[in-house]
């Protein structure tokens, strides 16, 4: 199972921007598809972006498509996620997982490893 440590997150207003990232444990940080989730007080974890295996392909939740953008540098063993236009509703920690699933979907049993999860407060 692969090790993950997210960090980035932090208080922004309205509007910012913050970069999250996820770094990776191991030599097969390449056989992993991964994804960010996120969990708001009192609601269930919720899928938010994934990307496959080369980085070749990615999809995103209805939400916030068009204003995050996944990436990873398998290099680095490290997956990113650039969150731009901000808004309140996005305040939640975020999770980054992996799965070995080769189609590995937005549900939370397709991922295996999780990391701790890093804090993201968005402020009007």
């Amino acid at each position: 199972q692969v090790q993950l440590v997210e960090s980035g997150g932090g208080l922004v207003q309205a509007g910012g921007s913050l970069r999250l990232s996820c770094a990776a444990s191991g030599r097969f940080f390449s056989t992993y598809a991964m994804a960010w989730f996120r969990q708001a007080p009192g609601k269930e974890r919720e899928f938010v972006a994934r990307i496959s295996r080369s980085g070749s392909n990615t999809n995103y939740a209805g939400s916030v498509k068009g204003r995050f953008t996944i990436s990873r540098d398998n290099a680095k063993n490290t997956v990113y996620l650039q969150m731009n236009s901000l808004k309140p509703e996005d305040t939640a920690v975020y999770f980054c997982a992996a799965s070995p699933l080769f189609l590995a979907t937005m549900r939370v049993s397709d991922y295996e490893s999780w990391g701790q999860g890093t804090q993201v407060t968005v402020s009007s």
